[in-house]
């Protein structure tokens, strides 16, 4: 199960790279590259979203002595997820900030147009950001719930592991009373032939 783990771990350092790197180059960019790259990292973050939920379900799969070191890994996978997001987001910023300078700065015939396709596109931009933090809260909220569920399963292992104790000792003590009374038996018995 580990080496799926480690698997994953290998996807995500390779996708996070190559999200940096294009995340670096977006400001850099023409106005129809950049569309195209910030679509391209958009469905990268959303590869690297579903590779964090299949690391969390192999985490859960892990004996629960060794479970802390990958839960911790795991933390921190989230952790620089969401640094990237943050670094998305703003670089979407200043790219639809950008965006609206150059139309600004253009003659005024097509600018209303170019504005109203700005507001379309900024407008995108904020849906995108607004879905990519909805899917964050839900991922967190299944991981609460899934913390939640493994800490009262182990409370219910315990108590069953308390019961069984009790219903060992009270066969024990069965066993201790029969063996007892089978022995008053015998000598009631022996009593009564005298």
């Amino acid at each position: 199960m580990s080496s799926d783990f480690e698997t994953y771990e290998q996807d995500f350092g390779t996708l996070t790279a190559e999200i940096t790197n294009k995340i670096g180059r977006i400001p850099k960019l023409a106005a129809e590259e950049k569309t195209q790259l910030v679509l391209n990292v958009d469905k990268q973050l959303e590869e690297v979203r579903e590779l964090l939920e299949q690391m969390d379900l192999e985490v859960r799969e892990i004996p629960i002595q060794s479970r802390g070191m990958y839960n911790s890994r795991l933390k921190s996978y989230k952790q620089e997820m969401e640094k990237l997001e943050k670094d998305f987001k703003r670089s979407r910023i200043a790219y639809s900030d950008e965006v609206r300078n150059e139309l600004l700065r253009e003659d005024g015939g097509s600018s209303e147009t170019q504005l109203i396709k700005l507001r379309e596109e900024r407008a995108h931009l904020l849906d995108n950001t607004e879905r990519l933090e909805r899917s964050s809260r839900r991922l967190d909220a299944g991981y609460q719930i899934a913390v939640e569920t493994e800490q009262v399963g182990q409370e219910i292992l315990t108590n069953l592991a308390t019961d069984r104790e009790k219903i060992q000792r009270s066969r024990d003590r069965l066993r201790e009373t029969d063996a007892n009374l089978g022995k008053s038996s015998r000598i009631l018995t022996g009593m009564l032939r005298r």
